[in-house]
């Protein structure tokens, strides 16, 4: 067999990703797709495919989208939610983050369309092992089982495009030059609903398990970096929560819980799942391996990390008088995540100042100023109180912190062991699709949607104990929905598990004023309150006993654009107008023109 690197243009351009007439014209960069010139013939040929499969999981999952949306995978599950803000230097900055977080998106937006054009280029990869191996008589044990490490990769590729865009076309095989395929409930020879294709993807999940490897206790590095039963389990019972069928939701989730194959780190080591040293630990059931080879330059790993995801998460050190970021991380960050005041409240008052979970997700702007050992001994040499008055050494400059409360988030920037080297932007810690907390949060939802919450109690009260919440309960009658709710709010901060949550509950109340009002932080002793300052909070309610306040804007209003959740378009995220233009076939989602 021979393989070469191209741009799978005909496949793809019948998915709606290329323009197929003018390839000059790709919207996205081309990435290495392995492809065949004869049929695949051999173990070794399906382990290659298999390889290949993986690899373009990580290049277009789990990497970067281009050059102005980096991880768009991440992005796009994140920004919709009531639990940040898409910050920056100021209003402007970043705005394709922006206009998502604030609803004001559109068919063009660049998180969208790379996020989407990535899924089915994934899909690419995942369905030549598939149509290659998947039919043979004579096919042996090694493939099938890459056939089912890409069935699973494939069932868990199709959740997430309906999770995000409702009916999006089902595409099971490598696609001709001359396919427009439908939205999967218009497909005429196939229709589904939004529901069934989600079963689909379960019964996919269960066609595989018989060929799957399971993980070899927690401690199987290996178990954790490839598809095994466990996240087969888990991808099945996700898929079909979200399709409400919550009895076989639960049978799955239970299978990867009594596996005894995944297991909680300890509360002190909570901060380790986001960072290198957590790698593949035991509460990982499963994140691709971006493996470390110091032999490969910058650029080729570009194509296997999170690059640039570094400046966009890690801290505006440039704001500060003093920067706090070398403590963290040897790489400056644009500062695009804020802490939503009403977010770190709830954090607070649920978990407590002690919680292990609270500590190692948000920091409050007074630890960070007062509490950061910043190796300058004319600071680091200040009493408390001196600090607390010097504007000269520590603070915030003039411009303050736009899109900033009290709280910075510190779960999702790069620390300096993260990165490939100290301050170059490559993160290289593994991209993180599914934990053992998810897994016992969704089965928390389905044991209480089907009125057996005893089942679940004592994994959430586990989960609880292990952040050391002041909140823990005590008994499986206080196991409600509002619990689970509030549990995974906090636990899965970022992981990409808020607005998907927020549609299916009908709780998007909480983001229809998205975009109202950006807060912008300030420090007192550098910038007083002005006369023209909007709606200006005091961190501890009053000027007295507080040196920060923040202030509100609201530019995109100024400037005419309409903000905030609307029912009955912002369910769903739009198809890309690049693929809707060259795809008769496909339906746009409703609420939303081309």
């Amino acid at each position: 067999m021979k393989i070469k690197f191209i741009a799978p243009i005909a496949a793809l351009a019948a998915a709606g990703l290329f323009t197929a007439c003018n390839p000059e014209r790709l919207e996205i960069p081309q990435k290495g797709v392995v492809t065949v010139e004869s049929f695949y013939q051999t173990d070794e040929d399906a382990q290659a495919a298999l390889v290949a499969a993986y690899q373009g999981f990580i290049w277009n999952v789990c990497s970067k989208g281009d050059a102005s949306t980096y991880t768009p995978y991440r992005f796009v599950f994140n920004l919709c939610g009531d639990d940040m803000y898409a910050a920056g230097a100021q209003f402007g900055d970043n705005d394709f983050n922006a206009s998502m977080n604030e609803y004001r998106y559109d068919t063009a937006n660049d998180v969208v369309r790379h996020a989407y054009n990535g899924l089915y280029y994934a899909l690419y990869y995942q369905n030549l092992v598939i149509d290659n191996f998947g039919y043979r008589e004579d096919a042996s044990d090694i493939m099938k089982k890459a056939v089912a490490e890409a069935r699973v990769l494939r069932a868990f590729t199709h959740m997430m495009l309906a999770i995000g865009w409702g009916n999006p076309p089902l595409v099971d095989h490598v696609l001709s030059a001359d396919d427009n395929p439908y939205n999967c409930n218009t497909n005429p020879e196939n229709p589904m609903t939004h529901e069934q294709l989600l079963e689909w993807c379960a019964n996919e999940c269960e066609l595989a398990l018989p060929y799957l490897d399971e993980r070899q206790g927690p401690t199987d590095k290996a178990g954790a970096v490839k598809v095994t039963s466990g996240f087969a389990n888990a991808v099945a019972g996700k898929a079909l929560l979200f399709a409400g069928d919550y009895e076989r939701a639960a049978k799955y989730l239970e299978a990867v819980i009594s596996s005894g194959d995944y297991a909680l780190v300890p509360g002190d080591r909570f901060e380790e799942n986001f960072h290198i040293e957590g790698d593949a630990n035991e509460e990982k059931v499963f994140e691709p391996n971006l493996e470390y080879n110091a032999s490969l330059g910058d650029w080729d790993y570009i194509n296997r990390s999170t690059w640039m995801e570094s400046q966009m998460w890690n801290w505006r050190s440039d704001k500060f008088v003093t920067s706090p970021t070398t403590a963290y991380s040897s790489v400056e960050g644009w500062g695009g995540c804020g802490v939503p005041k009403a977010f770190a409240d709830e954090f607070v008052e649920n978990d407590g100042l002690d919680s292990y979970r609270l500590k190692a997700s948000i920091r409050n702007i007074e630890d960070v100023i007062y509490n950061t050992v910043y190796g300058d001994p004319a600071i680091d040499g200040m009493t408390l109180e001196e600090k607390k008055q010097n504007s000269t050494l520590l603070g915030i400059k003039a411009q303050g912190l736009y899109g900033q409360s009290f709280y910075l988030p510190l779960k999702p920037i790069a620390k300096t062991t993260d990165l490939r080297n100290p301050g170059n932007n490559v993160r290289l810690n593994n991209f993180t699709i599914m934990r053992y907390a998810e897994v016992l949060l969704l089965y928390a939802e389905a044991c209480v949607m089907n009125n057996e919450p005893e089942k679940a109690f004592p994994y959430v009260q586990e989960l609880q104990r292990r952040a050391n919440s002041k909140t823990v309960i005590t008994s499986a009658s206080e196991l409600t929905m509002d619990v689970v709710k509030r549990e995974k709010k906090l636990e899965l901060w970022l992981e990409g598990c808020r607005w998907a949550d927020l549609v299916r509950w009908g709780d998007t109340e909480v983001v229809k004023t998205a975009g109202d009002a950006v807060p912008v932080m300030y420090d007192k002793l550098i910038r007083e309150p002005q006369a023209n300052d909007e709606n200006v909070r005091w961190q501890y309610g009053s000027e007295e006993n507080s040196r920060f306040y923040t202030v509100d804007t609201h530019e995109a209003k100024d400037r005419g654009s309409v903000v905030g959740f609307k029912e009955g378009k912002h369910e769903h995220f739009p198809f890309p107008y690049t693929v809707t233009s060259i795809n008769p076939n496909l339906t746009q989602n409703p609420g939303w023109t081309n």
